[in-house]
């Protein structure tokens, strides 16, 4: 019999959120995130045997987070990789920020750990996971550390079975006691989600010579074992136990392909490939893994990096910026074809990049103002005039997929799980029909603007000698954060940011645009000290507990949250759980459709753009596999294929 579904404890949702958001670097957007929640008591690990009990789906290669894993047992390679890349050579990526730190399992190092340690963009060059996550479905993980995972029906629990290869970089094997050494660490002194993913873990204990068994607590959601295979092993035999909460820069032990080389901190950090990889015949890594050489080059602002990029110092560049794409890509290396333009299809759903809201402030708590002032942005004017027309208007957090609410009427399922709240929702947004207001493009659209007038009207506002005040006389003015971000360069958001000053100014509202430099940008983000600041939400195909992380009430004061808007609503909270426990994907669906129309309906972001194209320039000795994933071209499956000029 399948275990009642119980209500969830939201706080506990937030400890698996960070994997499943990853940001992948070469996507249009980007997004990372790190939680906190408290740790359930007894919750322990334990070394006591035991065999596993309850019906299960069976030992398998892997764990689909719903129906069965694309790929059959006796599959060569990820559909991906060329198995028959060749090996050597160097490929160098530039960063733009700094670190100071290679550990990324902390608090102290979360924002400042040497990319290619842990890493989506990169791969995970030195840590590795239990399981791998197959880029090309919604998600889905295969053996890696973990040959095969067993897990009951209900998802009460889970057992995994070690590969009887997996050794660290020192060549001592990878044992069970490691894991269940990893596991307690983590718990104790790691960062989140690797701190509080325990928190819905009722025990974890040896099952065999290589296998070890995690059974969860009624806290747990369907995502809990599945979001376990994301754990590292660490060594237990060169693991300072003493002080792993600090920041380091000694070269750790660990399983992955690759060795820590050269450091130089905040500069350059280089991997070089282990000759002694254990895991080189494992079919998740065939055709990954093709350098010898992987250096990652850091600099202090976009132009730099820009520059470093013309100049040959460095060797793909994901560009995020059409105007860029049309008028800075004339330089002599791409003239000449040493440098390869090109553009991917993407298959993601779009996401939401936007001008948030930050509801903790008064003046944005009223939905009907935020609807108002989102009005107002004349994203016509702002697609011909700053981006050739290369961007689509973009209205649903999962736009271009099934999961998006657009184009299908709410259903019955949804209905119910939006209940009353419907009633007080638009119509349109219900109908599937609502799209984000259009102007005429001019700028200057005196029908959208006298409609967002007339909205801020019945909110109390009037118009008083040329300035927009609430019923006591105040001024409706507020700060606009920007700087330089992963998924919008900092010249263009500057140029929205300007232009929306401007439209705004129209009714009498003033916006104080304030551009920051990176550090100073990443601590008000990640302290709420703002008004309004761009961001983006990456759009997935299986949205789950990463969503309360960025929406949900828990969220709203936690710190270094991606909850930017101070989302707080019960509603929202009730559909995050209807996501998480949903039994099929019928339910799926309508639950994510149904949680969209909210956000939509709350006008927590003024909607921005999205692109259906990811824009790459890199240097034409590469190599690169013909087939390109649902998530993006994956810089791991990249090789050299021809000589260096």
């Amino acid at each position: 019999m399948r275990r009642p579904v119980s209500r969830l404890n939201v706080a506990t949702v937030l400890s698996i959120a960070a994997v499943l958001v990853a940001s992948i670097a070469i996507s249009t957007v980007t997004t990372s995130t790190a939680v906190h929640a408290e740790t359930s008591a007894g919750s322990s690990t334990s070394a006591a045997q035991g065999p596993a009990q309850g019906p299960t789906r069976g030992p398998s290669h892997g764990l689909a987070m719903r129906g069965e894993p694309a790929l059959p047992a006796d599959f060569k390679h990820l559909p991906y990789a060329n198995p028959n890349a060749p090996k050597g050579g160097k490929i160098i990526h530039g960063v733009f920020g700094t670190f100071d730190s290679l550990n990324p399992f902390i608090v102290k190092s979360m924002r400042t750990t040497a990319r290619g340690l842990w890493d989506v963009a990169y791969g995970n060059l030195v840590f590795e996971t239990l399981m791998m996550r197959s880029r090309d479905e919604p998600f889905t993980l295969y053996g890696l550390l973990a040959e095969r995972a067993e897990m009951a029906k209900d998802r009460s629990w889970i057992e995994f079975h070690l590969n009887p290869k997996a050794a660290f970089s020192d060549g001592k094997p990878v044992t069970v006691a490691d894991a269940l050494f990893t596991l307690d660490l983590l718990k104790e002194k790691g960062r989140p989600p690797y701190n509080t993913r325990m928190s819905h873990v009722e025990k974890v204990e040896q099952t065999g010579g290589r296998s070890f068994k995690i059974t969860f607590n009624d806290k747990a959601s369907a995502e809990s074992p599945v979001l376990m295979a994301f754990m590292p092993i660490l060594p237990r035999h060169a693991t300072t136990v003493d002080g792993f909460e600090r920041s380091t820069l000694v070269p750790p032990i660990a399983t992955g392909p690759y060795v820590v080389g050269e450091v130089v901190p905040g500069q350059r950090i280089v991997y070089e490939r282990n000759p002694n990889y254990w895991g080189k015949d494992v079919p998740v890594n065939q055709g990954l893994w093709n350098f010898d050489t992987v250096q990652i080059d850091y600099y202090n602002s976009a132009t730099s990096r820009f520059e470093a990029f013309k100049k040959g110092l460095y060797d793909v560049l994901a560009e995020n910026s059409p105007r860029k794409w049309q008028t800075a890509y004339n330089f002599p290396a791409v003239q000449d074809g040493r440098v390869t333009k090109a553009d991917f299809d993407s298959r993601r759903p779009s996401g939401m990049l936007g001008f948030v809201f930050n509801t903790r402030r008064p003046m944005f708590q009223n939905k009907r103002v935020r609807e108002a002032l989102a009005m107002v942005f004349d994203f016509e004017w702002a697609n011909e005039n700053l981006f050739f027309n290369a961007y689509t208007r973009t209205t649903s957090y999962w736009q271009n997929s099934s999961l998006s609410s657009l184009n299908h009427p709410a259903s019955e399922t949804e209905r119910a799980l939006l209940g009353d709240h419907a009633k007080t929702m638009n119509p349109a947004i219900l109908a599937g029909i609502y799209r984000a207001p259009k102007t005429d493009g001019s700028g200057f659209d005196r029908q959208v603007l006298r409609k967002a007038l007339s909205l801020l009207r019945k909110e109390g506002f009037e118009l008083k000698e040329g300035k927009l005040v609430n019923a006591v006389g105040e001024a409706l003015s507020f700060e606009l954060l920007i700087a330089g971000d992963a998924s919008i360069s900092g010249a263009d958001v500057e140029r929205l940011a300007l232009a929306y000053q401007a439209s705004l100014a129209r009714i009498g509202i003033t916006v104080s645009p304030r551009q920051v430099d990176d550090s100073q940008y990443q601590r008000r983000k990640g302290s709420f000290e703002y008004d309004m600041v761009v961001a983006s939400f990456s759009g997935s195909l299986s949205p789950g507990a990463e969503q309360t992380f960025r929406w949900g009430s828990v969220s709203r004061d936690l710190a270094g949250s991606f909850n930017f808007s101070g989302a707080n609503e019960p509603i929202v909270d009730r559909l995050l759980q209807a996501i998480l426990n949903a039994e099929d994907q019928a339910a799926y669906v309508a639950a994510v459709r149904a949680f969209d129309r909210v956000l939509i309906d709350q006008h927590y972001v003024v909607p921005l753009y999205h692109s259906g194209q990811i824009r790459l320039a890199y240097r034409s000795w590469l190599g690169r596999p013909d087939y390109t994933p649902v998530y993006g071209p994956q810089l791991p499956a990249w090789w050299q294929e021809k000589e260096k000029p």
